[in-house]
């Protein structure tokens, strides 16, 4: 297997952590995953150092070119999206995308994309602030500001920068599956999985709990067993609370409710089983804890916007590429 190779734009006046980002998940060699790795280049449209916040300045080898040769390319942001993006950047990525790379954007990098018009009549997102200007500069994009990332196959979109550690996640898991991307997530300290349809923003956010918390230890039960059905009452019963206690604690811990955090739970649970063996859907289905096989299809359908059968053969035919 060759090593997948992912460039990232660097430009004057970023922020160090948003091409971070990219080079912490896609640049870093992890010593014990055995897969050949990404091969990483941070480009820059001129050869003259940059400026990042801060007063530090950066040069690299590599420029468009190599920026547009790469199987995933990433633009972690722009400058400022009422600026202009350079007909230097809009040809390199349109040279990409027509090349069959994967195009992806974090927060504002929306822009560049859809200044290529690479975001016409796709769906995207961007950051909940920038949504609005975005949707009426470019009214042919379908401009969702709710998910934190968006997948349209060959382009892909996040809402703000911490978002993106989001989507490197979802697209490690795509390239390698589920069992790296836990291991890569539990190196970063973060949630393996959450979902692009997860509201990126969140009136009141509030730190999760710590660990030996109630709803910590409920949770911990929960996954456990996945397999059987759980309700409210159950995980309030494991946490040692009554029921609507228990439900105030755990929005609060975790911005979003039972019944949505099972779904995340049970749909990652079935990602592993899809990936590591050959049991029928059918069995999957249960032994990830959905009622029916067709509320399994139901829900890995709303997440990953494809069927349990097609996401096994792409992920295997990935595999053997």
């Amino acid at each position: 297997m060759t090593r997948p190779t992912v460039s990232v734009l660097a430009y004057d006046g970023m922020t160090a952590f948003e091409a971070g980002i990219v080079i912490e998940v896609f640049g870093f060699v992890w010593p014990d995953i055995a897969e050949p790795w990404y091969e990483l280049k941070v480009c820059t449209e001129t050869p003259e150092p940059i400026r990042v916040i801060g007063g530090a300045t950066m040069s690299s080898p590599h420029g468009l070119a190599e920026f547009a040769a790469a199987d995933t390319v990433v633009i972690p942001s722009v400058a400022s999206p009422r600026g202009e993006t350079s007909p230097e950047l809009i040809e390199a990525l349109r040279e990409a995308h027509a090349r069959g790379a994967r195009i992806v954007s974090i927060c504002s990098g929306a822009f560049a994309l859809a200044a290529a018009g690479l975001l016409d009549g796709r769906r995207a997102t961007t950051h909940w602030r920038y949504a609005e200007e975005l949707r009426e500069r470019y009214p042919r994009i379908l401009v969702d500001p709710e998910p934190l990332y968006t997948d349209e196959g060959d382009v892909l979109t996040s809402a703000g920068c911490a978002a993106g550690l989001d989507l490197a996640m979802h697209l490690v898991r795509k390239d390698f599956g589920a069992a790296v991307a836990n291991s890569v997530a539990r190196r970063l300290v973060i949630q393996p999985y959450r979902a692009g349809g997860q509201a990126q923003y969140i009136e009141s956010p509030v730190p999760p709990e710590p660990d030996d918390s109630p709803v910590a230890r409920s949770l911990e039960w929960a996954l456990e067993h996945l397999a059987e059905p759980i309700g409210v009452p159950d995980l309030a019963r494991a946490a040692g609370l009554s029921p609507r206690t228990y439900l105030r604690h755990f929005i609060r811990a975790t911005g979003t409710t039972p019944a949505k955090w099972l779904i995340a739970q049970r749909v990652q649970a079935a990602l592993a089983m899809l990936e590591t063996g050959d049991a029928p859907v059918e069995e999957i289905a249960l032994a990830a804890g959905f009622a029916t096989p067709v509320t399994m299809r139901h829900h890995f359908g709303k997440v990953l916007r494809t069927s349990p059968s097609a996401y096994r053969r792409t992920f295997r035919e990935r595999q053997a590429s």
